[in-house]
């Protein structure tokens, strides 16, 4: 042979590397769009700088927890003007609070599923994914396996969607194809009129582990009030029933 391939052995050098290959020791750019998740301080760890749109986010929380509204509702109410649809979910949300702080009631699509059948939130879910007019699916999936997971993350991804799935947090050391997962807990306020924090713990991105959970202002003010409005309501309401 006139001429013999030629292997290099040595490091490459990092200039050389192509923009989209990922370094370990680095947070990863994002290929697709992102949604701003409504607080600098978490834009500023997750890859690209928001919510992956077309990427399955897992949000997990200790048994009782239900901080995923405080999280979710800035990107939300900006991410389009199409259904949120909401699967299996626990409780339903205090819509004047949404309302005041841009989520209109009517773009909430709630599914209502039997009992806590699992093969018909995971169809729900799907479904939701697949509808054109809709923006974003929140799906509550306690139960639903890695490759059940696998399958909506393959349909967020077709058809662009932001998809958020919530689960306990005691199955943080189940592996899960999901392109984030965060591990939230609400934290006490430390004083009056101080308003609570929420601890978010980034357990999965691409990009180096988050030595500690990052603390986010969980209520916006306006929000806040309009919860303590809220809660004397029902104490009224409790009273004159008594």
């Amino acid at each position: 042979m006139n001429s013999l391939a030629r292997i290099s052995t040595g490091s490459p050098d990092p200039q050389d590397i192509h923009a989209d290959v990922w370094h370990a020791h680095a947070l990863a750019g994002s290929p697709q769009v992102v949604q701003p998740t409504g607080d600098a301080l978490l834009d500023a760890q997750l890859p690209g700088g928001g919510w992956p749109v077309g990427a399955l986010v897992e949000l997990l929380q200790p048994t009782g927890v239900h901080s995923e509204w405080r999280l979710l509702l800035p990107a939300l109410a900006r991410c389009g003007q199409g259904p949120v649809g909401l699967v299996g979910a626990p409780y339903l949300p205090f819509v004047p609070a949404l309302a005041a702080l841009g989520l209109r009631a009517s773009r909430l699509l709630a599914v209502g599923v039997g009992g806590a059948a699992q093969d018909g939130r995971l169809w729900a879910t799907e479904q939701l994914l697949r509808c054109a007019e809709v923006d974003a699916v929140l799906a509550w999936l306690p139960q639903v396996r890695s490759d059940q997971l696998r399958r909506l993350q393959m349909a967020a991804a077709e058809h662009h969607k932001l998809l958020f799935v919530m689960r306990p947090a005691a199955l943080q050391a189940d592996a899960s194809p999901a392109a984030l997962r965060l591990v939230l807990q609400p934290q006490p306020p430390a004083q009056i009129p101080r308003l609570d924090a929420l601890a978010v713990q980034i357990v999965k991105r691409r990009g180096p582990p988050l030595a500690q959970p990052l603390q986010l202002q969980a209520r916006a003010a306006r929000l806040a009030v309009l919860l303590a409005a809220e809660g004397a309501h029902a104490l009224d309401r409790t009273a004159a029933h008594a």
